[in-house]
């Protein structure tokens, strides 16, 4: 972990539903729209919803779906880190990486050899692009995907948050 100030005063726990409004405002914060319900929906389908606070106040949240719609991630059981967001006053201070390192703790403690994860490709998701690089993730090789399916050569897809590029990285020891 990095010595800021924000980063020796982080703590990042599993949510629960008491936290839902907290999960919510840093959506908003965000301009990410969920469904109605998205995040009591995560929680009773059994994802891992992790949420990271400075002096109590929320700034980010990401989580694990350990079964997830990705077809060959379920196939080979993947886990798979999805919507990670850190709040524009918290970031370049490490948190993202953070929470990228702890979900990847949780799940080689589950006896997982393999993290998965998914990044847009437009301009938004650069810092998360060069962040999963960085933190040794690479494509699975199955080209783009829009909304976990993969795309097939001359399909048109709009570029939006669905269209992502799916990546693994095998956990090693850690």
């Amino acid at each position: 972990m990095s010595d800021t100030p924000l980063m020796q005063n982080l703590t990042l726990r599993e949510a629960t539903s008491a936290d839902i409004p907290a999960l919510d405002a840093i959506a908003a914060a965000m301009r990410v729209v969920h469904e109605t319900g998205y995040f009591a929906r995560s929680l009773s389908e059994g994802r891992t919803v992790l949420l990271a606070e400075h002096a109590g106040a929320a700034v980010g949240y990401v989580q694990i779906n350990w079964k997830p719609i990705y077809v060959p991630f379920r196939r080979l059981n993947i886990p798979e880190i999805q919507d990670l967001n850190v709040v524009p006053s918290a970031r370049q201070q490490g948190i993202g990486n953070t929470m990228v390192e702890f979900c990847e703790n949780l799940a080689r403690g589950r006896g997982h050899d393999d993290m998965g994860i998914s990044v847009g490709l437009y301009p938004r998701y650069g810092a998360a692009q060069r962040l999963y690089v960085r933190r040794g993730y690479i494509p699975d090789g199955a080209g783009v995907s829009y909304d976990d399916v993969p795309v097939v050569a001359g399909e048109m897809r709009a570029v939006d948050d669905l269209l992502t590029l799916k990546l693994v990285k095998t956990l090693g020891q850690g």
